[in-house]
């Protein structure tokens, strides 16, 4: 029996799963990759396991560095609103032996990690100006 490849184990899952786009497991791998990316440089290039919080850091990094102002609004449309999303994102490619867990690893990793409006829109609002006094009108001499 032949090994399935990524595209056809990842329809499987969206099969399984409707939940979330394919683009949300494929947007979650290449966070992935760059938060291991992230943390072996501190660590001389080692590759080691990520943590839950590691990776929805590195999530929220990728996402803002990729998709700008529109990460919310991206993420949303593969229905992703908040953390918890991506623990489940996480555990089906596990289920789908497309990553692997150790045993500390749980879907309560992701759980309280952060809110999805502080983290992905607060960046580019705008910054509140110092308090300056009204501009006033010139006046005309009569």
């Amino acid at each position: 029996m032949q090994t399935p490849n990524y595209e056809e184990a990842l329809a499987a899952i969206v099969g399984r799963d409707p939940r979330y786009a394919s683009e949300a497991y494929i947007f979650l791998r290449e966070a992935l990759d760059h938060t291991q990316k992230g943390i072996a440089k501190p660590n001389k290039n080692e590759a080691r396991h990520v943590s839950g919080q590691e990776l929805l850091n590195g999530i929220k990094n990728y996402a803002l560095a990729t998709y700008g102002p529109m990460a919310l609004t991206v993420l949303a449309e593969w229905g992703v609103r908040r953390c918890e999303d991506f623990g489940e994102i996480v555990f089906n490619l596990v289920e789908h032996g497309l990553l692997s867990k150790t045993e500390s690893d749980s879907r309560a990793d992701f759980q309280a990690g952060y809110d999805f409006e502080t983290a992905f829109r607060q960046p580019f609002l705008p910054q509140q100006k110092l308090a300056c006094p009204p501009k006033t009108e010139p006046t005309s001499a009569s």
